[in-house]
């Protein structure tokens, strides 16, 4: 990070199943995720993007995301953007996609945003049996 950065806000955060960008410019999300209920284990998930807004911030950053197993020790899935906002007012959202995610055991999983290295963000993902 650079000393004239201004970190910006996190704004809204969202896992879900797919992120579609329409003709219009406008993104619709699809399958927000709150709870992962599933009959057996292991439940696998061929596609699960987390949706993220920043606003309020000036300069370049790394944004980190990744899911954490029920011990909060094993990282099940990671990815990195790079981003940049050019003015204060500006915003960016970003997608981040994790493909082939697989949840070995019940329980509580967490979702964590870094932002150049530093947790920004952590909430918990339920995996639990119906």
């Amino acid at each position: 990070m650079v000393a004239n950065n201004v970190l910006p806000d996190l704004q809204a955060s969202i896992l879900c199943e797919d992120v579609r960008q329409e003709l219009n410019g406008l993104q619709t999300l699809v399958g927000v995720i709150n709870v992962l209920p599933t009959p057996a284990l292991p439940v696998g998930l061929l596609k699960l993007c987390l949706w993220t807004r920043w606003c309020g911030g000036f300069g370049k950053f790394r944004q980190t995301s990744r899911i954490l197993g029920i011990e909060e020790v094993q990282i099940i899935a990671e990815s990195h953007i790079d981003f940049e906002l050019k003015e204060l007012e500006g915003h960016v959202t970003n997608v981040n996609l994790f493909a082939g995610v697989q949840f070995q055991s019940f329980g509580l999983h967490h979702v964590e945003i870094l932002l150049d290295g530093e947790l920004v963000l952590r909430y918990p993902l339920p995996v639990v049996k119906v």
